[in-house]
């Protein structure tokens, strides 16, 4: 199932389980029409769904996580060895007592899919499943998708806005456009081309997506093949090309930072990293290794415990509450729904959140001026929605990155820290932020690009710093990357 942000895809998959009544029409499961009137009656039907963000409580560890809901006594070391049988069977390794507060994005993503499967489920949807996994990740689960169908008789929908990921994982596919469904074929008889078209109506750029199968070689072999002054805008990405942008000022640095974690464990050690005014720096490196904590300090939502922040020549205080936004420092968060937005507020009101100065008056939100900013931003952002008073979470993904990104835009900031900014995005919408990005740092804003979708990094980047244990551990030219160097710094190996 292909399509943009808000096509429908979400909503189509939710009626089948339950979470949503369909006005008309029927649907019909082994030939018998039925009614899923919740998701206890979709799972009666042998429907299971893992969805794209997860339904995990944090505080609950793994077993009682995937036990939860069940309305027999509980016997945990029975629960311990399900958990066990099924990490083994799948291939989906997980300690069963683990708190699922301290499991990466990835293990997280393997407890959803165990859980799933401890019903024997014969038909899963799949929502989004490797927005938040590594290339090796994405892999194993594509592997477990297809023992799944072959080996064990059961129907799998796939859900995504990756192209290779359909081409490579599926049979059949059905493509919706704004709630419909525009149209049906066999894989083997599509293209990445024409799948894009047929998303969102007009040709697009196409970024090959090749990261979700774990290959260097294949992610970067068209990257290699134009420069970096064949952009889709072509322009460089910085103001006077990508080597230019050493001789510009350092905008963002930070001197040996050094961060602890509840536990005691060191999340950022002794990590340094500079970015130039007009320079896109990309941050690559497995998912786990300091990626989160790097963009909460520079949010200043952790503090550290040696080290400095630098912004604009002048140290900031980065544990203190709104300093690196006041120094010039915007953010976009790597998961909008935890730090980047509030769903429950409006359109308007999220878009207005870092600067409120502007649309109040001695503290009273001036409610005529919120709205006029709010038609201002969502024109020149291209942010579809009802209305500037529609809620935030009646927003597809797209557009709520959309309204993160132009709030954070909106206020110039010197540096603009761009934490996963294309995750959970379609074709489309990914061609719109990366262009945005590269606008920004034409027009001299620093970029620091924390990204584990590895093309994106190479597409992007003017430079390339690996982070593994919350350390640098190396640096490229965008131009000059060792495709050996980088894959050997990635895994933590010295190069």
């Amino acid at each position: 199932m292909l399509g943009e942000n808000g096509a429908g895809k979400s909503t189509l998959m939710k009626i089948l389980i339950g979470l949503i009544q369909p006005d008309e029409g029927s649907i019909n499961v082994h030939g018998n029409a039925v009614r899923i009137a919740d998701p206890i009656t979709a799972s009666d039907l042998g429907i299971a769904m893992v969805h794209q963000h997860y339904s995990l409580v944090e505080q609950l560890t793994v077993w009682e996580n995937v036990v939860l809901g069940e309305p027999s006594r509980l016997n945990r070391a029975d629960a311990c060895a399900r958990v066990v049988a099924l990490s083994e069977r799948y291939g989906l390794g997980v300690d069963p007592l683990a708190g699922v507060s301290r499991l990466t994005a990835g293990q997280r993503q393997r407890v959803e899919i165990i859980k799933c499967l401890r019903r024997e489920p014969r038909i899963i949807v799949f929502d989004e499943p490797t927005s938040v996994l590594t290339p090796a990740e994405s892999e194993q689960l594509f592997s477990v998708l297809r023992r799944v169908v072959i080996d064990e008789g059961r129907a799998v929908a796939l859900v995504s806005h990756k192209l290779d990921e359909i081409l490579h994982a599926t049979d059949e596919i059905t493509i919706m456009r704004r709630g419909r469904v525009v149209d049906r074929l066999t894989t083997g008889t599509a293209t990445a081309a024409g799948l894009a078209q047929s998303m969102v109506g007009r040709p697009v750029s196409l970024r090959s997506e090749a990261a979700a199968f774990g290959s260097i070689e294949t992610i970067t072999q068209s990257v290699d093949a134009a420069p970096v002054s064949d952009r889709p805008d072509g322009a460089d990405a910085s103001p006077a090309g990508p080597h230019a942008a050493a001789e510009m000022p350092v905008v963002l640095d930070v001197r040996n930072i050094t961060v602890i974690g509840v536990d005691g464990h060191r999340l950022l050690d002794d990590l340094s990293i500079t970015v130039h005014a007009g320079e896109i720096v990309g941050l690559a490196g497995v998912e786990g290794n300091g990626q989160r904590a790097l963009g909460d300090l520079l949010a200043s939502l952790v503090a550290p415990v040696s080290g400095s922040v630098v912004v604009g020549g002048k140290a900031i205080n980065a544990g203190r509450p709104g300093a690196l936004s006041a120094a010039g420092v915007g953010i976009i968060p790597e998961d909008r729904h935890d730090s980047g937005c509030v769903l429950d507020l409006s359109v308007a009101e999220n878009l207005v959140l870092a600067d409120l100065d502007k649309v109040s008056r001695r503290g009273v939100l001036n409610r005529r001026a919120l709205e006029a900013r709010a038609i201002e931003l969502m024109d020149a952002f291209d942010i579809q929605a009802r209305s500037p008073h529609a809620p935030m979470r009646s927003l597809s993904g797209g557009n709520q990155q959309r309204v993160v990104l132009a709030r954070e835009l909106s206020a110039h900031p010197r540096v603009l820290v761009a934490a996963q900014p294309t995750r959970g995005l379609d074709v489309g919408a990914i061609e719109y932020m990366s262009e945005r990005l590269r606008r920004a740092a034409r027009d001299g804003v620093g970029i620091l690009l924390i990204s584990t979708e590895l093309e994106e990094v190479l597409t992007l980047s003017d430079r390339v710093c690996v982070i593994h244990a919350g350390r640098i551990v190396g640096e490229m030219r965008r131009d000059d990357i060792d495709l050996e160097r980088l894959g050997m710094l990635l895994g933590g190996m010295a190069a």
